[in-house]
């Protein structure tokens, strides 16, 4: 990464530090309400100080143009834009509902700039939080120092690095062919990844405080506007990895409508170089298609041994979801949404459309992942079965 210039190095001091005061104190007086959802007419004197400091700093940023710093500095600038724009919505200093362009002038300039010019959607991605947040002296960027939004943000790194690691071994496996003797060991490297991510998920489970989560952290992960559009919240599942795992195990089909959408939907939201990972990956052919072609082989040393562990990659696969599902998304969103106040409902998703139709959708998700048994949509449930079925 290249020197940032003095006006990138005064916003990033900024946001590691005065912008995470201010966020700090706002959370501590809305968690003190009986509403604790809601934000209007609470603290308006700090939310003028962070949005006055905030739109100083950046209209230096914007006059100075494109310093041409390289792309991890694009990126990391963007970050520092998406995290003031991201809480200037958590305060509702701006809400999309009530706006037709943001009224982040400067801010929405900047990033949509950057954006455009590095190939990512202009606003805060999850990789800004999770795998490319730059440690200093200890610490990385957030919007908060409570200890649950450090939890959360932990645990969710641990999780999209061990996603990482599995779907890398699972790419490697295709140049060698599943009858080649390293593919039990890429599998082994899969099998312990994906288990890594369960004990991650346990862990957030058990140590994040679902009334924090709810009320403190998962606000900064609304959509918001950037100019005149509205992008969706930043997920925890925009990197290319889990995505990789779905399709080269085949438990999901890139020509399966409801999934190619949820791709198409994510790209920009990734790193560019996890874009174009998941673009080859949707032109290959699943392990699992490559052993349904090959059951004639089912006598076969080579078979046995390297279907049976494919097999238990996919269910360490299905378990993560499952996981993630009816523990993870029941306890941190869809339990708390049920004491919110009505007025409050249409703001909980940070992917946009309202909670029983995400929820819906995340329930499918979980099934393909899952590989389990729906007759409203296709699963590889009778393929596993046929697999099995081969095993001695």
């Amino acid at each position: 990464m290249k020197t940032p210039t003095r006006h990138t190095q005064a916003f990033d001091e900024w946001i590691r530090h005065r912008f995470v005061a201010l966020n700090d104190q706002l959370e501590q007086a809305y968690f003190e309400q009986a509403d604790k959802n809601n934000v209007e007419g609470i603290g308006d004197d700090i939310k003028q100080v962070l949005l006055t400091q905030g739109n100083d700093l950046i209209s230096h940023l914007l006059e100075e143009g494109n310093t041409d710093q390289g792309f991890d500095s694009a990126f990391d600038l963007l970050g520092n834009v998406g995290l003031f724009m991201a809480a200037c919505r958590r305060h509702e200093i701006t809400e999309p509902s009530r706006e037709t362009y943001s009224p982040l002038k400067q801010a929405s300039a900047l990033a949509m700039h950057i954006g455009a010019s590095i190939g990512v959607t202009p606003r805060f991605a999850t990789a800004h939080l999770t795998t490319h947040n730059r440690a200093l002296n200890g610490t990385y960027k957030r919007f908060t120092s409570l200890e649950d939004e450090q939890i959360f943000v932990d645990y969710n790194t641990k999780g999209i690095l061990a996603y990482k690691r599995a779907a890398d071994a699972l790419l490697k496996i295709q140049p060698l062919g599943i009858s080649h003797p390293i593919c039990f060991d890429l599998l082994t490297v899969a099998e312990q990844a994906l288990s890594e991510v369960i004990d991650s998920s346990s862990r957030l489970f058990n140590k994040l405080d679902a009334d924090r989560f709810f009320y403190c952290v998962r606000p900064y992960y609304k959509p918001y506007r950037v100019g005149s559009q509205v992008y969706r919240g930043a997920n925890a599942g925009d990197f290319a990895g889990i995505n990789v795992i779905d399709l080269q195990l085949g438990l999901c089909a890139a020509n399966d409508q409801s999934y190619s959408q949820l791709l198409v939907d994510k790209f920009l939201y990734m790193m560019p170089e996890d874009q174009r990972i998941l673009r080859d990956c949707m032109r290959r052919q699943s392990i699992m298609d490559d052993f349904l072609l090959q059951r004639s082989a089912s006598q076969q040393a080579w078979y046995q041994k390297n279907l049976q562990q494919f097999l238990v990659v996919c269910q360490r696969h299905g378990q993560g979801a499952i996981q993630h599902h009816d523990q993870l998304v029941s306890k941190y969103i869809s339990q708390p949404s049920t004491d919110m106040a009505q007025q409050h409902m249409a703001k909980v998703t940070a992917s946009g459309p309202p909670l029983p139709v995400l929820i819906a959708a995340l329930e499918k998700l979980r099934d393909r992942r899952a590989a389990n048994k729906r007759d409203d949509i296709h699963t590889r449930f009778d393929d596993i079965k046929t697999l099995q079925a081969s095993l001695k």
